[in-house]
């Protein structure tokens, strides 16, 4: 198999691997809250919001020390271990009790951290700068087919049901535990790169896949990982485009965990308001794939760069936050399990409701490949320590999402997306324009 072969068969199984494991992770995330309403009657009193606040406040703290964490282990065993915590996560609620609910919810946040840093890892080392555009489209499209399965399933199990039954709960979390692990499994399919780099020449990647057994050169390598972190988090590019990541990060609280929500509890739905919630995710999956898919294939293509397609989801995004003020009641995020009677200004529509679905998948497709892949052009030679950054801000604004959605009302969210989703695509921009020009100057583009 040539090197070009080799790599393009670790992209893929990178984002095989991820299908599977986010295939049962997204669609418990987007029936957990419903779920866990049926559970409070019982002895179990936990919160899906705030599981998801504790998973990713840890998980952007945790970001600090990925890097290291990658250094020491490598990008493919730390992915293995990290898709074991996430199995574990989704296996707690085959039989949840509130103190392993909240407690397993601290361990998913230190392994996603280590996860996402060792994919970004990978798929740099996996890519160059003329290939990093179209791989992160295929990961990102493959990563968002897992949107289908488990939501297809949830769409025809749950159809017509307005309680979710202990059986039905059961079933459905066990067979996403064995998806989790078998994409977990999949990670050692991953083929080790050959190091291409001139002899002496420095690379952090490369040292992050170095093979030295010596415990004090795998602590040195740790500690020049996380220097190279903190350096990197008070560069101009990584301050201006933390604006667009913590934007991502809002509206991935958003169409994971709350707009599922908002929909399951709009009793106008009727009978079809719990599969509903499955509809929505898979349309939310058909956005992701199709914006993945698509501004994969055009990268090489675009003449015009990131710039855009980054406003095409800011524009996507903005009609998405119109239509559901105005179909999805204002106090839907927080109201108990009898759901909302309320209108917002419109009847309550299942078809517009699915249509945001489909427009918040593919608005979030357009920031995600782009920042994946500017990232990875940029910071070729850095790729733990920039994708770490990444990762912590997006789940820092994540953690704080999911706090304020237990008791914002949805115009409130709606309006704070609104205007820092303004605000990143500008911030984006700029760092956009400053890598065009350095390369119409024939500049180095990760010397920026």
């Amino acid at each position: 198999m040539s090197p070009e072969s080799k790599k393009l068969f670790n992209i893929l199984i990178l984002g095989v691997s991820f299908m599977f494991i986010f295939t049962a992770f997204q669609t418990c995330g987007n029936i957990a809250q419903t779920v866990i309403t049926n559970l409070n009657s019982t002895e179990f009193h936990g919160s899906g919001y705030t599981s998801m606040s504790i998973i990713y406040g840890v998980f952007s703290a945790s970001n600090l020390i990925s890097p290291s964490v990658v250094a020491v282990v490598g990008p493919q065993l730390s992915m293995v271990i990290s898709g074991v915590f996430y199995s574990l996560y989704i296996a707690v609620f085959i039989q949840p009790s509130t103190w392993s609910f909240y407690t397993v919810s601290v361990f998913i946040g230190i392994a996603a951290a280590v996860l996402w840093t060792a994919q970004g890892n990978c798929l740099t080392v996996n890519s160059d700068e003329n290939s990093i555009g179209r791989n992160s489209g295929i990961f990102w499209a493959l990563l968002q087919s897992s949107l289908f399965f488990g939501n297809l399933y949830i769409y025809f199990a749950w159809q017509g049901k307005t309680h979710i039954s202990e059986s039905d709960r059961r079933t459905v979390f066990i067979a996403l535990t064995v998806i989790s692990l078998v994409g977990t499994v999949l990670f050692f399919l991953i083929r080790k790169q050959e190091d291409t780099k001139t002899p002496g020449e420095e690379d952090s990647t490369n040292e992050l896949q170095g093979d030295s057994s010596s415990f004090q050169s795998k602590m040195a390598r740790a500690v020049a990982a996380f220097k190279k972190s903190i350096k990197l988090s008070f560069t101009k590019e990584i301050l201006l485009l933390s604006v667009t990541t913590a934007y991502t990060g809002l509206e991935l609280t958003f169409f994971t965990g709350v707009y599922g929500t908002c929909i399951g509890t709009v009793n106008r739905f009727g009978n079809e308001e719990k599969s509903l919630i499955g509809l929505s995710g898979i349309f939310i999956g058909v956005g992701e794939v199709l914006g993945g898919g698509i501004f994969g294939l055009v990268s090489k293509k675009n003449r015009f760069g990131r710039n855009p397609v980054v406003l095409l989801g800011m524009i996507v995004h903005f009609i998405a936050f119109y239509l559901i003020f105005f179909n999805i009641p204002n106090d839907a995020p927080i109201v108990p399990m009898e759901g909302t009677d309320a209108i917002a200004y419109m009847i309550p529509s299942k078809e517009v409701a699915i249509l945001c679905s489909f427009l918040l998948g593919l608005g979030d497709s357009c920031f995600n490949t782009q920042l994946l892949s500017i990232l990875g052009f940029l910071y070729s030679e850095d790729s733990a320590p920039a994708f770490a950054i990444f990762k912590f801000v997006q789940s820092i604004c994540a953690a704080v999402a999911y706090f304020y959605s237990n008791y914002f009302l949805l115009q409130w969210q709606l309006l704070i997306m609104v205007v820092v989703g303004f605000f990143g695509t500008i911030t984006f921009f700029v760092v956009e324009w400053e890598a065009a020009a350095f390369v119409a100057r024939g500049s180095d583009y990760s010397s920026i």
